[in-house]
């Protein structure tokens, strides 16, 4: 059985990353989402080691101590983080594993994992599409929006770590161009 590779996607928010790993899923079924730690409840049917590694923050923080995540952080008082064990497990069994990350977690495990890893930065036409995009889609204030827009040219500074930068202007070009990437690194 051949090693698995890690696919780490970063995208600033509202730039149509989510669709377009689902549509990745539906077409490579070699490819598995990542489980990532945290510290939060589970909501609704949320299952631990399904959606989740649910942990208490006591364990998480030992977890930390003893080095055992690629990366984590503390988002709105919760911890999240990808677990080095379950990388190193998913590897070895030859699974191929899509990571949505932020840069700094996409940075962090292209340093642990430097010959397993594939990054892919999606973008936006521009930051003014960008805007357009999340004012449409009505799910955040005006005040969260001018955040993510200035979030999001952090983290488009950032765009020359990738191994690939992919411009959505349109999903189903954006999904086809990354299918050629998968398919040249002989993701099936």
């Amino acid at each position: 059985m051949s090693k698995g590779k890690l696919l780490i996607f970063s995208a600033p928010s509202g730039t149509g990353k989510t669709t377009i790993i689902t549509e990745l899923m539906k077409t490579f079924s070699q490819l598995e989402f990542s489980i990532s730690a945290t510290t939060r409840k589970p909501r609704g049917n949320e299952k631990n080691g399904v959606e989740y590694f649910f942990l208490t923050k006591e364990d998480f923080q030992e977890n930390i101590q003893a080095d055992e995540f690629v990366e984590y952080k503390n988002v709105y008082e919760n911890y999240y983080g990808t677990l080095k064990s379950y990388v190193d497990r998913s590897l070895n069994e030859g699974k191929n594993i899509i990571f949505d990350v932020d840069v700094q977690g996409a940075l962090e495990i292209k340093k642990a994992y430097p010959d397993d890893s594939v990054m892919i930065f999606i973008y936006p036409p521009s930051i003014e599409d960008l805007k357009i995009r999340l004012e449409t889609r009505d799910t955040d204030s005006s005040e969260t929006i001018e955040k993510r827009l200035k979030y999001a040219q952090t983290e488009l500074d950032q765009i020359d770590h990738y191994d690939h930068q992919v411009k959505n202007e349109k999903i189903t070009d954006a999904v086809d161009e990354i299918t050629k990437i998968l398919k040249n690194i002989n993701i099936n």
